[in-house]
């Protein structure tokens, strides 16, 4: 994915809610001058100060980063440098309240999410390959074909095996009918 695509959908978000960046910076707790980077072009976000900014502006993570432009058989790929690669699957749909993502993971890698919003939950399905996921203090082990749906309004993990994994991750938002009101969502 290039870095303009998220710095674009930034400034958009950023712009339709007529906020300043040292407001922004208070709500998604990114500092002013690393959302003035990722605005610029400057500096792509992690995974991690991705979901922060979403959280902020209490927007799903594909609200930032899809850029399919409406045609639905272009799947966005998204590499977050040194961590993991998402594949928007389906960019959230305000009517479901989802959104879904593949994600690869390279043998033994693992990634660790902050907590989404209040009321997100996760369900995970195993394509290939073995994964544990980190739920709450307990690591849970799937094998391909096997899934597990869990609250992300936590702390949570995954960690591929000696083989790697690839998984989809359905993102369920349980305050869904708010971003549609608030005309934050875009399907």
């Amino acid at each position: 994915m290039d870095s303009d695509d998220i710095t674009l959908k930034l400034r958009d978000v950023r712009a339709a809610s007529g906020l300043s960046l040292s407001k922004v910076a208070e709500m998604t707790g990114v500092s002013k001058a690393m959302l003035g980077q990722i605005e610029r072009g400057e500096s792509s976000p992690t995974i991690a100060t991705l979901w922060k900014i979403a959280k902020g502006f209490q927007l799903p993570l594909s609200a930032l980063i899809d850029t399919m432009n409406g045609d639905p058989s272009v799947f966005q790929t998204v590499t977050f440098p040194g961590s993991i690669e998402v594949k928007i699957v389906f960019p959230f749909d305000p009517a479901l309240g989802a959104e879904t993502f593949h994600v690869n993971l390279t043998p033994n890698q693992s990634h660790e999410s902050p907590a989404h919003a209040t009321g997100v939950t996760e369900e995970v399905f195993v394509l290939n390959g073995t994964l544990e996921i980190l739920r709450g203090d307990e690591w849970v082990s799937l094998q391909a074909g096997q899934g597990l749906r869990f609250a992300a309004d936590l702390p949570h993990g995954y960690r591929a095996g000696p083989k790697g994994a690839a998984f989809l991750n359905m993102h369920h938002y349980a305050q869904h009918t708010e971003f549609v009101e608030n005309g934050k969502a875009h399907s």
